[in-house]
């Protein structure tokens, strides 16, 4: 059974998991559901039609599936998907979705949102990511597995991150960052590989070869990116992590419209298509 303390408040319809611990002075919207086992420390706000995963622990004055910051919100019921075994520390803000962007934010399992960190609306966050403090995602915006995002580093909203990849912090970001990339700086660009993140992920000597030679040869030749990367198509069979980039690349320029231009090294400039 859960435990709830005398001073929150749950309203009516809250749906709340066995095992479950409410603290004080928190708030539980009537269209939340939270999971077993989770644990809302005190002062926590639940707005919303706001999914929490089981083992999720809350901090204080984090505030959860409040509505979009957007001005096209005319106060549809969209929603705010968290999941399971995710730290989030004191402060963070994640806002439910809006209809034009497919009325739902989702955030992966085993996330750590460190204190003062923000996902704005319609964003879709991969599973084992570390946002530290401050990390503010702007609507719309894709975030791999694995990702590790420095402290005070800001997102253009649609921006897209590839999976593994490392954001150095107070790092602006407005193009889109390929799976297993390394960004820094306050217009972000491409400064390598993720070296250490594919190490820990268990990444063999000759693997680690194999991707940077791949790319160096993507971004480091000469040519324009265009004829570089037709240039580099075959070599798609040689590592998986080489057809995930590939593929990465591909699907921002199959979007058209709203994609991001993909984030190059400082002395390669920026691709727009």
């Amino acid at each position: 059974m859960s435990n709830i303390d005398p001073s929150a408040r749950v309203e009516d319809g809250a749906v709340i998991g066995d095992g479950t611990s409410i603290g004080p002075f928190c708030i539980v919207g009537r269209d939340a559901v939270i999971g077993a086992n989770c644990r809302l420390i005190s002062h926590v706000n639940i707005d919303g039609h706001t999914t929490i995963g089981d083992g999720t622990t809350i901090s204080p004055f984090a505030s959860l599936g409040t509505p979009p910051q957007s001005t096209g919100y005319k106060g549809e019921p969209t929603r705010l998907e968290v999941g399971s075994g995710c730290t989030i520390r004191e402060s963070v803000t994640m806002n439910r979705g809006t209809v034009s962007g497919g009325g739902v934010t989702r955030v992966g399992d085993r996330g750590f949102f460190m204190t003062g960190s923000h996902i704005g609306h319609d964003c879709h966050v991969g599973n084992d990511v570390i946002f530290a403090n401050t990390a503010t995602l702007g609507g719309h915006c894709e975030i791999g597995d694995f990702t590790f995002i420095g402290g005070m580093t800001v997102f253009q909203q649609f921006t897209r991150v590839g999976a593994q990849v490392m954001i150095g912090g107070a790092s602006g970001v407005r193009d889109d960052v390929i799976p297993y990339g390394l960004a820094n700086g306050i217009y972000a660009h491409l400064s390598g590989l993720n070296i250490v993140g594919m190490r820990r992920r268990k990444f063999t000597k000759q693997r680690l070869v194999v991707v940077r030679s791949f790319f160096d040869e993507l971004f480091h030749s000469e040519g324009l990116f265009a004829d570089r990367l037709e240039r580099v198509r075959p070599r798609v069979g040689e590592d998986p992590a080489i057809a995930e980039i590939i593929a990465f690349i591909d699907e921002g320029k199959a979007r058209g419209g709203r994609h991001r231009s993909l984030c190059m090294p400082a002395d390669g400039g920026s691709v727009v298509d």
